[in-house]
C-alpha cells in the first residue's frame, strides 16, 4: 500500500495540467483504477483480512481523492494567474452601448397625430370600449336595418335570458366617443378620438381589432374649406412633406352631410409607394359635414350649429408613413418584422410600452 500511495502522490504532483490529472485519476480511482481493484479484492477475503485491509485501503483512497482535488485546484489558481498577467481591462474606455429600443409604431403615430391637431387646437376625447347601441349606431343617424348593426359585421354582447338591458357591442369607430364629448361639452367644440375598435373582418388585410382616429369640430360658420385645409395640414406635417394635395370625392355616411372620401396624390416607383407626387391617388380617410341629426343626438341646436367631422384608420396611416407593407408587422411575435423598419424592442419593461395590432 505504501508504493501505491507514493506512486500516485508523485504522479499527482507532477501532473502538468488538467488533463494529466485526469489521467492520474482514471489510473488510480477509475473503474479498472489500480486502487479501485484493490478494493474489489476485499470481497473474496476473510473477515479477519478484510477487517486488516479495510481501512488501509479506505485511508489510501481518500488521501489519493483529497490529493487530486488539492492539485486541481493548484493547476485552476495557476491557470488563471497566467491569464491574469496576459488579460487587461481599460476602466477608461466608454460602455458598451446598448440598443434603448422604442415603442410601438401604433403608439407612436398616436403620440405624432395628437401632436399635431393640438398644434391646432383639438383636444383628446376618450370613450369606453363597450358601447350601448343607441351610442354606436343611433345616435349616429344609422338606420336599423343598415348591414354594419348585423352580426356578421359587429361583436354583439351576450345578453341573457331575461336581461332588458340596452343591447351593447364592442364599438365599431370611435365616433360614439363624439357623442359622448358634445353631451358633455356642448359647442362650440373641437377634439379627436384615437383609439381601438373592432368589426368582423377577418381577412388577410383586416384584423377584428384596429385603431381609428376620428376629428369633430363644430361651430358656427364651419365649412368643408375649412375641412380641407385641417386634413391638408395634416397630412403634411404627418408625412412629412412640403407640398401636398388632396382629393375629395362624393361618398355617403349616415352620420355626415355631405360627405368625401379623400385621396392623396401618389406614385409607385419600383414597387416603393411614393406619397405627394405623381399621377395616382390612393384612399386614406373618410370625411364629411356632421348630419343635423348627429347634432341632435348630441344635444346641439343644427339651427344655430354646424361642423365637420372626419376618420383614418392609424394602423393604415402608420403603414403608409413607415414603408411596412404587411399588416403582420403590427401582431406577429417575430420581431423582425418590426426591427426591419426600425421600431426595436425595448430590452426591459418600460412604461413607454406599445399597443398591440
Amino acid at each position: 500500500m505504501s508504493d501505491l500511495r507514493a506512486k500516485y502522490l508523485e504522479q499527482i504532483g507532477a501532473a502538468p495540467d488538467a488533463a494529466g490529472l485526469e489521467a492520474v485519476r482514471l489510473a488510480a480511482l477509475g473503474k479498472k483504477g489500480e486502487i479501485a481493484l484493490k478494493m474489489r479484492e476485499l470481497g473474496q477475503m476473510s473477515a479477519e483480512e478484510r477487517q486488516a485491509a479495510g481501512p488501509v485501503l479506505n485511508g489510501l483512497k481518500s488521501e489519493i481523492d483529497a490529493a487530486l482535488k488539492a492539485r486541481k485546484a493548484a493547476l485552476e489558481d495557476a491557470a488563471l494567474d497566467a491569464r491574469l498577467k496576459t488579460e487587461w481591462l481599460d476602466v477608461t474606455l466608454p460602455g458598451r452601448p446598448r440598443p434603448m429600443g422604442t415603442i410601438h409604431p401604433i403608439s407612436q403615430v398616436m403620440e405624432e397625430l395628437t401632436a399635431i391637431f393640438a398644434d391646432m387646437g383639438f383636444a383628446v376625447a376618450e370613450g369606453p370600449q363597450v358601447e350601448s347601441d343607441w351610442y354606436n349606431f343611433d345616435a349616429l343617424n344609422i338606420a336599423p336595418e343598415h348591414p354594419a348593426r348585423q352580426e356578421h359585421d359587429t361583436f354583439f354582447m351576450h345578453r341573457d335570458a331575461g336581461d332588458d338591458r340596452p343591447p351593447h357591442v364592442l364599438r365599431t369607430h370611435t365616433s360614439p366617443v363624439q357623442i359622448r364629448a358634445m353631451q358633455a361639452q356642448g359647442a362650440p367644440i373641437r377634439v379627436i378620438a384615437p383609439g381601438r375598435v373592432y368589426r368582423m373582418d377577418m381577412d388577410q388585410t383586416h384584423t377584428p381589432m384596429f385603431h381609428q382616429v376620428e376629428g369633430l369640430a363644430i361651430d358656427r360658420d364651419i365649412s368643408m374649406a375649412q375641412l380641407k385645409w385641417t386634413l391638408e395640414e395634416f397630412c403634411r406635417a404627418f408625412f412629412e412633406l412640403d407640398e401636398v394635395e388632396l382629393r375629395f370625392r362624393a361618398s355617403h355616411f349616415p352620420f355626415t352631410e355631405p360627405s368625401a372620401e379623400v385621396d392623396i396624390r401618389c406614385s409607385w416607383d419600383n414597387g416603393q409607394l411614393k406619397l405627394g407626387e405623381g399621377n395616382d391617388w390612393l384612399e386614406i380617410l373618410g370625411s364629411g359635414m356632421v348630419h343635423p341629426n348627429v347634432l341632435r343626438a348630441g344635444g346641439i341646436d343644427p339651427d344655430e350649429w354646424q361642423g365637420f367631422a372626419f376618420g383614418m384608420g392609424i394602423d393604415r396611416i402608420a403603414m403608409l408613413k413607415y414603408g411596412i407593407p404587411d399588416l403582420r408587422a403590427f401582431f406577429e411575435s417575430d420581431l423582425r418584422w418590426l426591427r426591419h423598419y426600425g421600431f426595436a424592442a425595448l430590452d426591459q419593461p418600460s412604461l413607454a410600452a406599445g399597443l398591440s395590432r
